[in-house]
């Protein structure tokens, strides 16, 4: 055997040895196949199918618009078939802390880890403002006092009001157990995917009918500007990964429902994109400030399936949000369980076996953040789409590593000619990398978003310091 394998795997050993005296019990094993997809799912698909469906038609055209989710959707395939495969070997609660840990030791797992972290917070805290807006579009009595702005966008106390019962309600799911969170989760997505439907239906009986939008519009430049937020519109499916301990099927099962879950949210995409594009008009797109529910009101005549449409959103909105407080709460877990964070993050709720204080930390972060106003969140959300890339960066190197140094790894779900799989994810997370840098139209805003990334930056490097002997030691 390899001098490297021989290393990978007392790496293994040793660390599972120690994560079992850390936590004698362990995470609870119930999740089911249905539950498991709901879960990856779920997360891909939040509100901006229902907030930012429009904008990718006007950009692209009502045939340029799947066209870019099916292109950028492919690039991001590849990474998912990474995880599929690193999942099914190590199927133990953190993910790519795992994986990175094993192939390229404690310290870049460290770093990684830290980038999904950052990135999974960022979305937990922004939904917490998702949710008002999408609830105010069937209530707008919700928007009662403006308590003050933060750089131009205003507080509301209505809104924030909505914001922390919603943080309240998603944080006790998971507080309860990852059941309780999994049948939320498979509620919300049964409403979802019925409403989707509700759109898609009406787009093909009815969108004949509808002045359609152009097929294409502004060329090869219309269709690069969708490509550009493909990877943040699927972000999630590595929350299969992250809650690995927590299911209940082969290791081999990992990997496959893996690969479908992202299959299914980039043909999600692409189908709600034609369907749109096939229920509004070009003049329409301009001036709607919600063009997925205002397409199905054209496809079926009537206003009642818009407001479905967007009953669907807040469901997304709930289904995004539950499975990354989920994903962040075990990666907590996971690195607090190495030494990389403080221990109470490790512990487990002796009743209902959830890292509880991970949970709430993630809980009360979304409480505050509708103080903050929607303008930094959505800096925040930049920011951290900008980290999970460098995670995936991460990922592919460890990919590749493993697959030289323990060929004969024991890989359940096993990507045939695996190193040129390797290849093409890491050379797409380069370029969907450079997709955020200065020199990019589709760039970070300097200095604010810059700033934000330099912030999260310095802050791992205390974390960092703080937790050096306890990496080294790893």
């Amino acid at each position: 055997m390899p001098t490297g394998a021989r290393q990978g795997r007392a790496l293994s050993d040793s660390q599972a040895e120690a994560n079992a005296s850390r936590n004698p019990e362990g995470l609870k094993k119930v999740l089911n196949a249905p539950q498991v997809i709901a879960l990856s799912f779920g997360a891909m698909i939040g509100w901006s199918w229902v907030l930012l469906s429009a904008n990718w038609v006007a950009d692209a055209g009502s045939i340029g618009a799947p066209l870019a989710f099916l292109i950028g959707g492919l690039a991001i395939l590849f990474i998912g078939l990474l995880y599929a495969e690193l999942a099914s070997a190590m199927p133990q609660a953190g993910g790519e802390h795992v994986y990175v840990l094993r192939a390229l030791g404690p310290h870049a797992s460290f770093w990684c880890s830290w980038a999904l972290l950052m990135a999974y917070a960022t979305v937990c805290v922004f939904e917490a403002v998702a949710l008002p807006t999408g609830v105010e579009y069937l209530l707008p009595q919700i928007r009662f006092k403006t308590l003050w702005q933060v750089e131009g966008s205003p507080v509301d106390a209505g809104f924030v009001l909505v914001g922390v019962v919603g943080s309240l309600l998603v944080t006790w799911a998971n507080y309860m157990g990852i059941r309780t969170a999994a049948i939320v989760q498979s509620v919300a997505t049964a409403i979802i995917v019925l409403c989707g439907v509700l759109l898609m239906t009406g787009a093909a009986t009815n969108g004949s009918h509808v002045e359609a939008a152009p097929a294409f519009t502004n060329g090869i430049a219309g269709i690069t500007a969708v490509i550009i937020i493909v990877p943040a519109m699927l972000v999630g499916f590595d929350v299969i990964p992250q809650s690995a301990e927590e299911i209940n099927l082969p290791p081999r099962a990992l990997g496959v429902l893996l690969a479908v879950s992202v299959a299914f949210a980039i043909a999600w995409y692409a189908l709600i994109s034609y369907s749109v594009g096939l229920g509004i008009s070009a003049e329409g797109l301009r001036t709607t400030s919600m063009g997925t529910a205002d397409a199905a009101s054209n496809l079926w005549g009537s206003p009642l399936a818009g407001q479905l449409l967007v009953l669907g959103g807040i469901g997304g909105i709930l289904t995004s949000w539950n499975a990354f407080v989920l994903g962040a709460s075990r990666l907590m877990f996971a690195m607090a369980r190495d030494g990389m964070l403080p221990s109470a993050f490790a512990r487990l709720h002796p009743q209902y076996g959830t890292p509880h204080i991970a949970v709430l930390t993630i809980g009360i972060a979304c409480a505050f953040a509708p103080l903050a106003g929607r303008t930094i969140l959505v800096w925040l959300v930049d920011a951290g789409s900008f980290t999970i890339v460098v995670a995936y960066l991460f990922v592919a190197v460890a990919f590749l590593a493993l697959r030289r140094n323990e060929p004969d790894l024991e890989r359940p779900f096993k990507l045939p000619a695996g190193v040129w799989f390797g290849r093409i994810a890491l050379l797409c997370g380069a370029a969907l990398f450079c997709l955020y840098l200065p020199f990019s139209p589709s760039g970070l805003l300097w200095p604010q978003e810059w700033l934000i990334v330099l912030g999260m930056g310095i802050l791992g490097g205390i974390t960092y310091a703080v937790h050096r002997d306890a990496i080294a030691a790893l």
